[in-house]
């Protein structure tokens, strides 16, 4: 189902310009880093031969550098 670009920012409540600024400006840096880490998360899950939990998967996120 597709809406229009404009009754889409009057339901939630944003303007037309800010959300073509949004569309133009590509990912933010958080949301890359996001992603990044979901990828090692459901790595180290799968060479874990998923048995690894979400503390042990923590841990080896902070091995790697990462604060968690």
């Amino acid at each position: 189902m597709r809406f229009p670009v404009e009754t889409m920012c009057q339901i939630l409540k944003v303007s037309k310009s800010g959300y073509y600024h949004w569309l133009q400006s590509g990912p933010s840096k958080l949301w890359l880093e996001n992603q990044k880490i979901t990828t090692l998360i459901k790595s180290i899950f799968k060479d874990s031969f998923e048995s690894y939990g979400s503390p042990r998967i923590k841990t080896e996120l902070e091995t790697l550098g990462y604060k968690i």
